[in-house]
């Protein structure tokens, strides 16, 4: 394939097809999705799109170095991407073409240890590219051998184990609905990644109030997990000053600077959060003090995506999450709408696309494996990309009761969800909370994940009081 400045080309007898731009190329090789459809990017035909994928499978990985899909000057996260890449980690791949490295990643001497070696020598926009050209059971595969650990109070990502972010998000935020759903999900094994909330009322006296009741159960109980209230940075900080119990700072982010400063965040900031949090120094077996969500679309929809496909700019988001060494990073898969994924399929194929970028990248990549009531996809459909994920080795997904989040209004994973995963899949959860389980009786075999038919005493006073109507004290 002749390569021109600017512009790739493919020729094959009579049948001629050029590309405007490395950006074009990655575009029109995504697979469907009806963002890129919406945005005027994705391939006109099949055929295009399988002619861009050879085009794109020639391309050697140094042009990514070479030609930036975003302005350099215009974007602190190009910037970010090339200012602090690792040529040493790249340097075994260097030579590689896309199609090469899709080859060698699935071979066996691309191990565990290869792939880690690896991960920072890695751009988004080459891992973007390489996705583009697998199918999902290559995706599934490489994902798998991926192996990125991390850590706060519990340990998450080891070989074998498997977490749950405990979402017991309530409409009005009432204390007492709050503990009740955090006593369920706790009763079903979920939680060690954290216990996450996402307020109803967005501001800091709320963000510090549920982060007092949070370190209450998780003090009075002595669970070996973290806490985090899902507000934006700004809140978090502020809390910090006053003293608050903050474990995780949260922020959502995405993959161009203008994003960023849609959802009001800069790099500055998250590294000034970042110091904050590290300053109170309330992690006891790590420090990764960082949570982040993305998701495929939200550039789009800030008109913030500078002409680049909607998975090109997720995996873009990595790049800063990447940079701050976060305990958990969540591709909120199909919570955007089906404006940008229209139905199960592409719910699915997004899903297995973001673990794998992210986890190429050295991400501990969790997913919430959702989807909203106006997309044509049901619970069927998540059974089955959530056992793909599995399967490929993901970090964690949501645990929420019934699966349905009644503050939220969409879709998404139970704490029987993981419990079916863990005993399908033989997984378990994080070690410390593993023993902590046992300790409690919620488990009479947590290795294979047989539940305690039998309320575990040190519950019963909690139960009473919620019977009752009565908050956690």
């Amino acid at each position: 394939m002749p390569l021109a400045r600017s512009r790739y080309h493919f020729q094959l007898g009579s049948l001629r097809m050029g590309f405007r731009s490395l950006a074009d190329l990655l575009a029109k090789a995504s697979p469907a999705r009806s963002g890129d459809r919406l945005a005027g990017l994705a391939a006109e035909t099949a055929q295009e799109r399988v002619i861009a994928q050879m085009c794109l499978a020639e391309v050697p990985l140094k042009n990514f170095l070479n030609e930036a899909v975003i302005d350099y000057e215009a974007d602190d996260v190009t910037r970010l991407i090339l200012d602090e890449h690792d040529a040493t980690a790249f340097a075994p791949v260097s030579h590689l073409t896309v199609g090469d490295f899709r080859n060698w990643l699935l071979s066996d001497d691309a191990s565990s240890a290869r792939l880690s070696e690896i991960s920072q020598g890695l751009t988004p926009e080459m891992v973007a590219a390489v996705s583009k050209i697998m199918r999902n059971q290559d995706l599934i595969l490489v994902a798998r051998k991926c192996q990125v650990v991390t850590s706060f109070r519990n340990t998450i990502g080891l070989d074998g184990r498997f977490s749950t972010r405990l979402q017991p998000n309530h409409p009005t935020d009432d204390p007492a609905g709050i503990a009740a759903s955090i006593l369920d999900g706790l009763l079903y094994g979920s939680g060690d990644a954290v216990i996450g909330i996402n307020p109803a009322t967005d501001s800091v006296a709320q963000t510090v109030r549920l982060l007092h009741l949070m370190d209450e159960i998780i003090r009075e109980y002595q669970i070996p997990t973290q806490s985090c209230v899902l507000t934006h940075v700004t809140n978090s900080l502020e809390a910090i000053e006053q003293g608050a119990p903050v474990d995780l700072v949260f922020q959502s982010i995405g993959g161009t600077q203008a994003t960023n400063e849609s959802f009001g965040v800069t790099l500055s900031l998250l590294a000034e959060a970042q110091s904050a949090a590290h300053s109170l120094g309330r992690g006891s077996v790590g420090q990764n003090v960082m949570y982040f969500e993305t998701g495929q679309g939200s550039a789009l929809s800030a008109n913030a995506h500078h002409g680049v496909d909607q998975q090109t700019c997720e995996a873009r988001a990595y790049a800063v999450a990447r940079k701050f060494r976060p305990l958990l990073v969540n591709t909120v898969v199909g919570f955007i709408g089906p404006e940008y994924l229209f139905d199960g399929k592409e719910i699915t194929r997004a899903g297995l696309e973001d673990h794998f970028c992210g986890k190429l990248l050295g991400l501990p990549m969790g997913v919430d494996v959702c989807y909203t009531n106006h997309a044509q996809a049901d619970q069927n459909d998540m059974d089955t990309l959530l056992t793909l994920l599995g399967v490929a080795g993901c970090n964690f997904i949501m645990g929420i009761p019934g699966s349905d989040d009644i503050m939220l209004n969409y879709q998404t994973t139970s704490f029987h969800d993981a419990l079916y995963l863990r005993r399908m899949l033989g997984l378990r959860p994080a070690p410390e909370f593993e023993r902590w389980l046992s300790e409690m009786a919620i488990f009479t075999d947590v290795s294979r994940g047989i539940l305690n038919p039998k309320l575990p005493p040190a519950f019963a006073a909690s139960l009473q009081r919620l019977s009752q109507g009565g908050q956690h004290d």
